[in-house]
């Protein structure tokens, strides 16, 4: 499903993808041994639990994932090609110093952009992230100024760089929402980089460094995304997984910051992962270009237009809601044309059966009808005025 909700940053998420979810009965998440967390459904892009997701936070090597995501942009739109052999400035090779992570890479090299990604994602790389960096922008500096512009366009409000490696520096911050947003927008604007996220282990130079994310070898289901880690945010993790369920592949997205350890990252992102997809169903009730209904239309080239929801419509409920919930629409009466495809002309409500808002979507013409000649144009003014 697109990133519909996701591109109000999560803040506003269900007001653009549904109703406040705060409307339905939610179950209780497990406790959560974590300073903040977030829990998503992506099919339905709600949130599912949350605990001090708005807080401001150090994100530690979370950054990476804006990192990525503008490198992934340059390679997307030619600036980059994954073959193209990148100089290693000293400001990269220094990188190493203070037992920071690292891919190992120096100044005699020139590794692929290819080798550098899997250097950055799989190794935690600093000296891969300011070698993608500089390359893409021209310097750090730059490429940093990019970060912030990019998330001031999401709207992430809790969010600000200072560096692309999430070194800890006075006002560089972050929030478990912005970075699941970051994360998300990866894994929907750039499906075919994400996969690099569930690389377990990778060698460069004969150095074989492994994932830091435990649950990459513990849940076949999981694959992705970034660990973080500094004395000031704690240990972090993005991760994610994708199951089969009736509603079709359903994904979860879980954001902990701050937990005690290694173990303890991991196990609990995991035990929010489990309780996302059992406590809760996605529930596909429209499928994309799905007539809802089929209407008049005025002063159209064509009679009729199919209504419904553009994207379809997937929505999250507690386990064993689905069967009662309730859909209902309203629409523009009389729809006169022209219409454009994917134009609003009302809105489509699901509830509970006690009544409980679960969604709101805009009803959306499903095809284009423009004006028709002289005469029905005419015609159909008369008969208005008539009604």
């Amino acid at each position: 499903m697109p990133m519909r909700g996701f591109l109000l940053g999560l803040a506003a998420l269900c007001a653009a993808a549904a109703a406040p979810a705060a409307a339905q009965p939610h179950p209780q998440p497990p406790e959560i041994a974590a300073r903040q967390y977030i829990l998503v459904d992506l099919a339905s892009q709600q949130v599912l639990a949350e605990s001090g997701a708005d807080q401001r936070a150090e994100p530690a090597s979370l950054t990476k994932l804006m990192t990525a995501y503008l490198v992934f942009n340059a390679i997307r739109d030619g600036r980059l090609k994954p073959d193209q052999a990148l100089p290693v400035s000293e400001r990269a090779w220094n990188e190493r110093k203070g037992g920071a992570s690292v891919m190992f890479i120096d100044p005699r090299m020139k590794p692929h952009v290819d080798e550098l990604l899997h250097g950055l994602v799989v190794h935690s790389g600093n000296d891969a992230a300011v070698a993608l960096a500089e390359a893409v922008a021209g310097s750090v500096e730059a490429f940093v100024q990019a970060m912030n512009r990019q998330a001031e366009a999401w709207g992430l409000k809790n969010t600000q760089f200072r560096n692309v490696t999430g070194l800890t520096e006075p006002g560089h911050h972050s929030s478990a929402r912005d970075v699941a947003f970051v994360a998300a927008k990866i894994i929907a604007d750039h499906p075919a980089m994400f996969p690099i996220y569930r690389v377990k282990s990778y060698t460069f130079n004969g150095i074989r460094q492994d994932n830091r994310n435990r649950l990459l070898a513990r849940d076949p289901t999981v694959d992705g995304m970034k660990t973080g880690r500094t004395d000031a945010a704690g240990w972090c993790l993005v991760a994610t997984a994708q199951r089969d369920t009736p509603a079709g592949k359903r994904r979860l997205l879980s954001v902990v910051l701050g937990a005690a350890g290694d173990e303890a990252r991991a196990a609990e992102s995991h035990k929010l992962l489990n309780w996302g997809f059992s406590a809760w169903d996605a529930v596909r009730l429209f499928e994309p270009d799905q007539a809802l209904a089929t209407v008049p239309v005025w002063k159209g080239a064509l009679p009729e237009a199919r209504l419904g929801v553009a994207a379809g419509l997937v929505v999250s409920v507690p386990r064993g809601e689905g069967a009662r919930l309730q859909s209902s629409l309203t629409r523009t009466d009389p729809l006169v044309a022209p219409l454009a495809a994917g134009q609003a002309v009302g809105r489509v409500k699901v509830a509970t059966a006690g009544g409980a808002a679960v969604a709101e979507v805009p009803l959306v013409a499903l095809q284009e009808v423009p004006l028709a000649g002289w005469f029905g144009r005419t015609w159909d003014a008369l008969r208005l005025w008539i009604r």
